[in-house]
């Protein structure tokens, strides 16, 4: 009996084992699945895709969309130029001072600390539609419109950011360390980046992928504030597509809408392994 009972444990064991992986791997291929019908597209005609809007095998069309997309005056260099200025400026600056934010608001302790922590989850509630009319005035007076500065100088402040990054220091961090470093006489910026920033690598992978992908996807305020064509983001050119009185090319939508994906595959995948380390990191018990 015992010899049966362990038997049966075993087989629901590596059943369990099974429908987890079958599982794991229907989500992955529901993940993908929207990716690759946008990339198979990129290779089909219009004609094509308003037949079947999904196909997962690839046509011949893709020199001929790549043709009709440069003939409309998309260029691609101009808007990824663009949107990398804006989305990588915006993303150090949102990662470095909401961390620095973070670690004043987990190692010192002062007396409106924790007044300012709830103007910061305050902030939070206050939906971004709320302010941009003022926001555009602001930027309307002071000559920065048909410029990046607007969209890459606000990253400083980012409530979000500043609250995901105290969460994990007050998680992680352990007073003793910056005590430490203090009694060796190390000053406190020199703390925070030799110290202090190594120890944050998972949220900060974490957070530089959200900002990326936001910044990059930035559609609504760069529509408003930008004017000249060539200060055009990559969203702006792909919408600019759809902009044809006769006729719509759809497979050069899809391309365009291809190009402007590939750099978010790139920052993820590069970034990931940080977060995947840090979780690792992390289910070790002292």
């Amino acid at each position: 009996m015992k010899y049966y009972g362990s038997k049966t444990k075993n087989i629901s064991q590596v059943s369990f084992k099974i429908l987890k992986y079958v599982v794991c791997i229907f989500l992955a291929i529901l993940s993908v699945l929207p990716f690759w019908v946008m990339l198979m597209n990129a290779t089909r005609s219009t004609f094509e895709i308003q037949q079947t809007s999904i196909s997962l095998l690839p046509s011949k069309f893709f020199i001929s969309n790549l043709n009709i997309l440069l003939g409309k005056s998309f260029n691609p260099l101009t808007g990824f130029t663009n949107s990398l200025l804006i989305a990588v400026g915006s993303t150090v600056l949102t990662v470095y001072f909401s961390s620095l934010t973070a670690y004043s608001l987990t190692v010192y302790d002062w007396k409106l600390r924790q007044p300012f922590c709830t103007f910061i989850m305050a902030i939070l509630m206050v939906p971004g539609q709320v302010s941009v009319i003022g926001f555009y005035q602001f930027m309307y007076r002071i000559g920065w419109t048909n410029s990046f500065w607007p969209f890459v100088l606000p990253g400083i402040a980012a409530p979000a950011v500043v609250f995901f990054m105290r969460q994990y220091l007050l998680a992680t961090l352990q007073l003793d360390i910056v005590n430490s470093a203090r009694i060796d006489g190390a000053r406190e910026l020199y703390t925070f980046n030799r110290i202090i920033l190594p120890i944050m690598k998972p949220a900060i992978a974490t957070q530089a992928i959200f900002g990326f992908v936001g910044s990059w996807n930035q559609f609504f305020l760069p529509m408003i504030l930008l004017t000249d064509s060539k200060k055009y983001t990559m969203p702006i050119m792909v919408s600019l597509l759809r902009g044809d009185i006769y006729k719509t090319e759809f497979g050069s939508i899809y391309l365009g809408l291809t190009l402007t994906v590939l750099p978010l595959f790139i920052v993820y995948f590069t970034l990931s392994k940080y977060i995947i380390a840090g979780v690792a990191l992390g289910s070790i018990k002292e």
